[in-house]
């Protein structure tokens, strides 16, 4: 019989806890135990193994950043747009590295096209039609910004940009300049 008081929300927040506490990859049903004081299998009637848990954290992270971003971009266009998602982006990933690990998790194609993820493609598309990009090339725009986005706050947040100048926010604010001068300026297909 479970515990009283475990509820699947309350595992998957202290999942989510968990995760940036040691790494997204350290989570497991048996540590979440661990901090209930709880047998593994009192947590089996709220989440099915340690992958259920993992994909609750990863939709509750997707949520949680996806309604982080909406707030920022209302209202905005253009660069102040572009600025305001971006920084949603570093803010969670360096308030919760844990969770933003989890954003990356490969969700199988049901899963993902019930979560918050499609709202994240959604906002950067949204921001994309201020630049003036159609396909092929809005779909291009929106992975390079996952991959700046994604790939800067994980170097960051891993200590990659701690050992020299300039500080990591001036690198930041250039990488946003430079983002929106490709934008405004999206190269021609090359020719084979």
């Amino acid at each position: 019989m479970a515990r009283a008081g475990l509820t699947t929300e309350r595992l998957t927040r202290a999942g989510a806890d968990l995760a940036d506490e040691v790494g997204f990859d350290q989570v497991t049903a048996s540590e979440l135990a661990r901090r209930f004081d709880v047998k593994v299998a009192s947590l089996y009637s709220h989440v099915k193994n340690t992958q259920d848990l993992k994909t609750r954290i990863a939709l509750l992270a997707l949520e949680e950043l996806a309604d982080q971003a909406a707030d920022a971009v209302a209202g905005r266009a253009g660069r102040d747009a572009l600025t305001a998602f971006a920084n949603v982006y570093r803010d969670y990933g360096r308030e919760h590295p844990g969770r933003a690990a989890a954003t990356r998790m490969r969700l199988d194609p049901e899963t993902a096209a019930a979560s918050a993820g499609v709202r994240h493609a959604q906002m950067t598309r949204a921001i994309l039609r201020g630049y003036d990009l159609t396909e092929p090339d809005q779909t291009h725009a929106v992975r390079l910004l996952g991959s700046v986005f994604h790939g800067y706050v994980s170097l960051e947040t891993g200590g990659g940009f701690s050992h020299s100048a300039p500080d990591s926010d001036e690198t930041w604010t250039r990488t946003l300049d430079a983002l929106d001068a490709l934008l405004r300026n999206w190269p021609a297909p090359s020719t084979p």
